[in-house]
């Protein structure tokens, strides 16, 4: 597994990786240990609901959502932006993709493979502007987890913040970088909703509460809606 290490001005994206993974648990096989097993037990997906139905520091899971007679619930731990981000991009920096969920439809170039909130100017096309916010959209039904890619990289400024995210799709080689797409931080902040992630990357304080009983939202609430489309 190559991983490259960028320097040019524009900033540097701390870890890149040469693979075509056929899922997410292929491609964590390879970029952690190079066999086929991922210990399932080691990771936790973290979402990010800003809406007022929903506390932050809490588990949550949705009614009817699981799949397999006798497998495990699907839990979420519900997080702020900023430690779900920092938690993805110190994965990521450690060399691990990142799986994750976001509504791939909205400002969205698909030819470029650009994920930016100014890829389009609607306003002036429309003379209104879209003023919901994060929570707005989901309470309203403007927006949902509709797509799940990876992240293979992140590009940081001086500071170690992110600045953009470089992800791998698959849509073929034909959209973006031979398949892999740019994603700004700002689209990041707007229109992802869910990452998986190692445990380890978790503050103390998270993790003691993974060991509480989730609370249960009803079947239609949009933290569900990937898994339910897929």
């Amino acid at each position: 597994m190559e991983k490259q290490i960028r320097t040019e001005d524009i900033g540097r994206f701390a870890a890149t990786f040469d693979a075509q993974p056929k899922n997410r648990l292929a491609l964590n096989a390879v970029t952690r240990n190079g066999i086929g097993a991922v210990a399932l037990s080691r990771e936790v997906c973290l979402i990010n609901a800003p809406t007022q139905d929903k506390s932050y520091n809490t588990l949550y899971t949705v009614q009817y959502l699981g799949n397999v007679v006798g497998g495990q619930i699907v839990r979420y731990l519900n997080v702020d932006i900023e430690t779900l981000k920092q938690a993805t991009a110190a994965m990521v920096v450690d060399g691990q993709a990142v799986w994750f969920g976001c509504d791939v439809g909205k400002m969205l170039e698909r030819d470029l493979g650009v994920l930016d909130l100014d890829v389009y100017d609607y306003e002036l096309v429309y003379g209104t502007a879209f003023r919901l916010d994060k929570a707005g959209r989901l309470d309203y039904g403007h927006s949902r987890m509709t797509h799940a890619m990876v992240f293979t990289g992140v590009d940081l400024d001086d500071a170690g913040a992110p600045v953009k995210w470089r992800l791998e799709n698959s849509w073929g080689t034909e959209h973006g970088d031979k398949g892999s797409m740019v994603m700004t931080d700002r689209w990041f902040d707007e229109f992802l909703y869910e990452v998986t992630v190692s445990k380890k990357y978790l503050s103390p304080e998270l993790l003691a509460v993974l060991d509480a009983a989730p609370v249960v939202l009803p079947p239609w609430d949009p933290m569900g809606a990937l898994a339910r489309s897929g």
